[in-house]
């Protein structure tokens, strides 16, 4: 209890619990998205290629999040507009997009004056106590935009998602839509850095996905369940490193993980159960 008390007493924990809760519920919302559309390298690709962006605006002494946020959505469109005009496999754009990214940030690190790799451990593995208040309030705003969204266009993005003929049979305008949605996707990439880091992110993204994913089918439901398996996992994981001094990103990646463990051991039991019982019948 001592962890939710102090939340109301320090500023930084009470950042930390409100980026978590935020980073939760939209990390959920568009990795349903993302795991649908089978799109998970097309995501770790964009995330290790931020940190070129990083790398340069740490060098050019500028907001490091905010150069990511530029190499990452010009990533993200890259890597859609590649795979849109066949101009090259969209695997391979991704795995040039991701090596090139994180050469150009390792570059310009190793030139910054007073650069030590000890700078590195925030961004490659998150520091979410270290989020300020800026921070939160930015990702609250994406957070709302996510929620609204999530609720005025589920179906659209569904389409999208599964079956982008049908979209287009639909009347949606496919190519626009997939590259909003790669906008959303690296926006919340880089948003979310400070709290799971560079190599952790991708976890994020997909475990809440696959765990609501195995108890329902329904794409509504899933982003619903993945919302809310993020927040309880995030939550849960800056509890544990809280009490027990440990980082929070791999708290929260071992309490989603066990989280989907038992979700699909259960799952199994239950389907296992219903067949003896067909058997029987």
């Amino acid at each position: 209890m001592d962890f939710f008390c102090d939340i109301f007493r320090y500023e930084y924990l009470m950042n930390a619990f409100l980026a978590a809760v935020f980073a939760g519920i939209t990390c959920g919302i568009v990795g349903t998205y993302v795991v649908a559309r089978r799109m998970v390298f097309l995501c770790g690709g964009v995330t290790h290629a931020s940190f070129g962006g990083l790398g340069i605006a740490v060098y050019m002494g500028t907001n490091p999040i905010a150069g990511a946020m530029v190499f990452a959505v010009l990533s993200a469109i890259g890597i859609e507009w590649a795979g849109d005009r066949g101009r090259i496999r969209e695997d391979s754009a991704i795995g040039i997009i991701w090596s090139v990214g994180m050469a150009v940030g390792a570059l310009f690190m190793s030139l910054t004056p007073g650069y030590t790799s000890g700078d590195l451990s925030s961004y490659m593995f998150g520091s979410i106590v270290t989020v300020t208040t800026r921070d939160v309030a930015t990702l609250g705003v994406l957070t709302l935009l996510c929620v609204v969204g999530a609720v005025l266009w589920w179906r659209p993005v569904m389409y999208l998602a599964f079956d982008r003929d049908f979209a287009a049979s639909q009347g949606l305008a496919t190519r626009t839509a997939s590259y909003v949605m790669a906008v959303i996707v690296a926006l919340t990439i880089v948003l979310s850095i400070r709290v799971m880091g560079i190599v952790l992110l991708l976890s994020l993204f997909t475990i809440p996905a696959v765990t609501a994913n195995a108890l329902t089918k329904s794409y509504a439901a899933i982003t619903r369940g993945a919302a809310a398996i993020a927040v309880a996992g995030a939550v849960a994981g800056l509890l544990i490193s809280y009490n027990l001094e440990v980082p929070p990103g791999a708290s929260i990646i071992f309490t989603l993980t066990i989280a989907l463990i038992v979700v699909k051991l259960l799952t199994l039991r239950s389907k296992k159960s219903a067949d003896a019982t067909q058997n029987h019948t």
